[in-house]
């Protein structure tokens, strides 16, 4: 396990972002919200979702695949962001996902 990002709760990231700014995490939870955005023909995706583990919610951004259907349950690891801005609207604390893991918590 070693390497392996630590696991945290929403609640605890957004408590102290600062702590967590840059750094690599696990956070599991439900999909509550997601968009996406994929191009016909290719392997281009992306989008964003809101994962919930029940002491708060965050938005996780993706850029390289699919994003999770709603009601998904999953573990999902990345880097921890503030002020995260896309096409003008502002998501404020944010991770970048780097991988997931579907299944129970």
């Amino acid at each position: 396990m070693t390497g392996c990002p630590q696991h945290h709760t929403i609640a605890e990231i957004q408590r102290n972002p600062g702590r967590y700014q840059d750094k690599e995490v696990t956070v599991a939870g439900v999909v509550r919200d997601s968009y996406g955005l994929s191009i016909p023909g290719t392997n281009i995706g992306g989008g964003a979702y809101k994962i919930d583990d029940g002491t708060g919610e965050m938005w996780i951004i993706v850029s390289d695949k699919s994003v999770p259907n709603k009601g998904t349950e999953l573990a999902v690891h990345g880097r921890i962001s503030s002020g995260v801005s896309i096409k003008g609207r502002n998501y404020g604390l944010a991770m970048y996902e780097d991988g997931r893991h579907y299944g129970k918590r």
